[in-house]
């Protein structure tokens, strides 16, 4: 570096230093402004579940929700300077409003215009179920007390702000637009300068569809002429769904019930992370076994879950739309919501049109689907889905359908299976030979798999033979877990009273006292099916094996250890898994059975009837020895 170019760089540096400090002397920076929403309330007490708000003329104080520029969303409610001229304020009263359709019960609150309960009306009560109703919300809402305390969980809120600012509680005024539409709207005031405010308002509204899983909500932040913009640290409002989808659960154990989080976008659905900023997908789903939660907006935002725990609630998955900042004085934007079955045969009516919305290609089937690997099996597991139905239809009972699907299943593999046990029969009688070969060159690996395959060759046996109706027979036991383990329609269906109540749950003859599990193993529950399965198993192994078999110690571990191993394994699947299994066992050993039968009489037909004993001609003269004369 030359002598001129240092000069140059302390010379600018002194000339920085010297501005810094006449700017900091003569020109002070400003203090940053706190400001604050103010609410602009008009009264009403009461809203019954189709007519419209009562006005009521009395006045009480105001509720003030701070923002502030130095701390993100200020938990701090601060009052708005005396000398701002602010509107005369009357409150509002604390109200429920009822929407019902064919499929919800849906229960709504002016306090921040939220949704605190969703009930699904169940056509067939589940037996984990407290009534008729499934509650699709998870909050901790009570409605006994709802008319008198704010709920501190509630769906559908909108903060101003980013995800960390809390959740506008102010009464909102009702508008009942008709039996399946509410409007919620409120004023609110926030200081524009030092010596003015500038007035805007927060609308919600709602639309249901009589026959729709599908709802609508219209955001809409109008600030008329008094505002430029929407922009509270960085953006203009946050919608949040939660805190979580129901039904009620003990314990999210990934195996009675679990809480997917799954985005679709660009054109592949993908798994998503809690507190994961994710920029405007197509959609986002929270999904569990037999339910889904799906947000499909139509306006540039972030998507973002969130986990963070809540006052009485065992876990939380929030959905939550940030929505960035504007520079319009009015902002009006529309969210469409999907909460209901995770069926393939509902989610894919929004990729037909055939919906009171008409949307089309959603692709919300997708998180209906299997995934990873066993998810080239979706087109078998739908086919044994439509057979399962369509048994059910006939006999009404699942738990038949079940063994009658799996009689069927052995009829078609049948054919297999006999070629199966030809080929095991036919390794039994080249046994000799493969051991003389074996024998022969167990110093030469190389040279006794060449002999053993032409060995093979000269024979005509294929050695996968015997195994491949087994390999077959896999794919379908994968189908047939995924289909009891999330099939919508073996929710709560039962097949024996008192004993196995639901066949998507795993069956118990005894539940242990509340909080007890077994160590290391965890159990819960003593199981009958699981000891069934084991001795089905056992009788099968039994039944089937080969002469040899007994003293070969592999095949006894084959045989003998790995139903066993089985059994923990399975102890807590799905009862109607285990019904399959158990059904196919017995089944088996009953083609097994007519196979032996048949093999005895083939072998009988193609032997030769043996060859008589060779008859041997006496000598002449009768055999007998003529005397000598001497």
């Amino acid at each position: 570096m030359d002598k001129k170019t240092i000069l140059a760089i302390v010379l600018s540096s002194i000339v920085l230093i010297v501005s810094f400090v006449i700017q900091g002397v003569f020109f002070p920076p400003k203090q940053k402004q706190s400001f604050v929403i103010q609410d602009q309330q008009t009264a009403v007490t009461a809203v019954d579940t189709t007519g419209e708000p009562q006005i009521n003329n009395s006045r009480g104080s105001s509720e003030t929700h701070g923002l502030s520029e130095i701390e993100p969303f200020s938990t701090v409610q601060q009052e708005i300077d005396a000398s701002v001229n602010v509107e005369q304020e009357i409150s509002v009263s604390r109200q429920l409003i009822t929407i019902n359709t064919e499929f919800f019960i849906v229960v709504l609150t002016n306090e921040g215009g939220d949704i605190v309960s969703f009930r699904w009306k169940d056509p067939r009560k589940h037996p984990n179920d407290s009534s008729a109703y499934v509650d699709l919300i998870l909050t901790n809402f009570n409605e006994a007390q709802a008319r008198s305390a704010s709920q501190v969980s509630r769906a559908f809120s909108v903060a101003f702000g980013d995800h960390e600012a809390l959740p506008v509680s102010s009464n909102f005024n009702v508008n009942r637009l008709s039996n399946y539409s509410v409007e919620f709207y409120r004023d609110f005031v926030v200081p524009s300068s030092a010596n003015s405010v500038s007035k805007f308002r927060l609308s919600k509204r709602y639309e249901f569809k009589p026959s729709d899983y599908m709802f609508e909500l219209k955001i809409t932040l109008d600030g008329g002429n008094s505002m430029s913009g929407f922009n509270f640290n960085g953006n203009a409002y946050t919608l949040s769904f939660g805190p979580q989808i129901g039904p009620q659960f003990a314990k999210l154990d990934n195996l009675y019930d679990y809480r997917h989080l799954n985005i679709y976008s660009n054109g592949k659905r993908r798994d998503a992370k809690y507190n994961e900023s994710i920029d405007r997908p197509s959609w986002a789903a929270i999904s569990g076994k037999y339910f889904a939660f799906i947000a499909y907006p139509y306006q540039q935002y972030t998507l973002r879950f969130s986990n963070k725990e809540e006052p009485g609630l065992s876990a939380a998955s929030r959905v939550m739309l940030i929505r960035p900042s504007v520079s319009l004085s009015k902002i009006e934007d529309t969210y469409r919501f999907y909460l209901g079955p995770k069926t393939h045969d509902i989610l894919g009516t929004y990729n037909t049109g055939k919906n009171e919305f008409n949307i089309r290609d959603a692709h919300f089937a997708e998180i209906a689907s299997s995934r990873g690997i066993w998810g080239i099996l979706a087109p078998l597991e739908r086919v044994l889905k439509w057979l399962l139905l369509r048994f059910y239809d006939g006999v009404k009972n699942y738990g038949i359908a079940i063994i009658l699907l799996t009689l069927l299943i052995k009829l078609l593999f049948f054919p297999l299976t006999k070629k199966g046990s030809e080929a095991t029969q036919r390794m039994q009688a080249l046994t000799p030979k493969i051991k003389e070969l074996q024998e022969k060159y167990k110093n030469n690996q190389q040279k006794l798999q060449t002999e053993m395959a032409n060995f093979y060759k000269q024979e005509g046996y294929n050695p996968l033979s015997g195994c491949l109706p087994m390999l077959l027979q896999l794919p379908i036991f994968i189908a047939m877990y995924n289909l009891f383990n999330n099939h919508f329609d073996l929710r709560g269906a039962g097949f024996i009273s008192g004993w196995i109540p639901d066949l998507s749950l795993p069956e118990a003859i005894w539940n242990f006292p509340e909080g007890v599990r077994l160590p290391i193993l965890g159990w819960t529950a003593l199981r009958a099916l699981p000891f069934i399965y084991v001795a089905s198993q056992l009788l099968y192994s039994k039944v089937t094996q080969m002469p040899g078999q007994q003293s070969n110690a592999q095949m006894k571990m084959m045989l003998y250890a790995m139903p066993i191993i089985f059994f923990f394994v399975l102890y807590n699947v799905p009862s109607g898994l285990l019904i399959y299994w158990i059904f196919s066992n017995l089944l088996t050993l009953v083609q097994q059975l007519i196979i032996n039968k048949y093999i005895i009489k083939k072998r009988a037909a193609e032997t030769p009837p043996p060859s008589p004993p060779p008859v041997i001609a006496p000598p002449p003269g009768g055999g007998k020895k003529k005397k000598s004369k001497r």
